[in-house]
């Protein structure tokens, strides 16, 4: 697992919190906010997926 992919899940999580936070106190914003940070995580996540498929496409042999 490279930093992008424990980032981005992290980004993910703290975005699910932001917005059920959100949702429990009335704040749209917030909510908002949350599922904002849900998607820029799964994407940095995706992000280092595809690095990680990379680098073990570069590593096995042909």
């Amino acid at each position: 697992m490279n930093k992008d992919q424990v980032k981005g899940r992290m980004k993910e999580a703290g975005g699910k919190v932001k917005e059920i936070t959100g949702k429990v106190v009335g704040n749209e914003s917030l909510e908002a906010e949350g599922k904002v940070d849900q998607v820029v995580g799964e994407v940095q996540a995706d992000y280092g997926d595809l690095k990680e498929d990379v680098k073990d496409a570069i590593k096995k042999p042909a």
